[in-house]
């Protein structure tokens, strides 16, 4: 499979590892790194999350966690051809079952969202078969922390559900950007920050294409120091 190039490093793809998409790119690109040094990714597939954060953060270290043996060996292989390679590492772990003594400064996730169906494509990356909300958000509940930050992608639909397991693990909500792929669509995605900590939630909104297939310029903007394109689409 054809490689996927950024400006700074090269993701490697494989027909059974979820591909590079716009979700992991986005939220590569807006979750808040700037005071993490301890960073724990769950699902990391390709390595690209990992390596976006990798490439704002350069006083992080990263764990990358993903239950799948090739999308390990790939993001590791990617890890490894990186200018990063020093401070990240892929593991092949079940994320319910991952015990260690640290604290993670951010967790972050492009987690599973579909129900259990019929679909045959990457039913792992895709499907809430072997990681559920509530398994993912228990888990980064005893991880995180104090101060740290559980961010995650998922379908708008989900943020009330999403946002309601979090309270129950006494995470309370403090970011959320709201996605559209275009001006007059209605949101599919929204990013989620949660924190131990309470505030007042900021909210955003964020347009990836101005117009179809034309990028706009707050999209051209976030991704400018990794995508190798001017106008062009993923």
């Amino acid at each position: 499979m054809k490689p996927f190039r950024f400006q700074q490093f090269e993701i490697q793809q494989s027909s059974d590892v979820f591909r590079v998409g716009t979700d992991a790119v986005l939220i590569g690109a807006l979750s808040n790194v700037v005071n993490a040094k301890q960073i724990l990714e769950v699902g990391t597939g390709t390595g690209i999350i990992s390596l976006m954060l990798a490439q704002r953060n350069a006083n992080a270290n990263i764990l990358a966690l993903d239950i799948n043996a090739e999308a390990v060996k790939i993001s590791q292989n990617n890890f490894s051809n990186s200018p990063f390679s020093d401070k990240i590492k892929s593991q092949l772990q079940d994320f319910k079952n991952f015990e260690t003594d640290e604290k993670f400064d951010l967790i972050i996730s492009n987690p599973p969202y579909f129900e259990i169906n019929n679909s045959e494509k990457d039913v792992l990356a895709r499907q809430r078969l072997e990681l559920d909300f509530s398994d993912l958000i228990q888990k980064a509940s005893q991880l995180l922390s104090d101060e740290g930050l559980f961010s995650v992608i998922i379908p708008i639909d989900s943020e009330k559900q999403f946002t309601k397991i979090c309270s129950d693990n006494l995470l309370c909500l403090q970011r959320k950007v709201i996605i559209k792929g275009i001006n007059t669509a209605k949101p599919k995605r929204v990013v989620l920050e949660y924190s131990f900590q309470k505030s007042e939630v900021t909210e955003e909104n964020f347009v990836i294409e101005r117009s179809p297939r034309v990028y706009s310029d707050e999209y051209l903007e976030l991704t400018k120091d990794f995508h190798l394109f001017n106008k062009k689409t993923l």
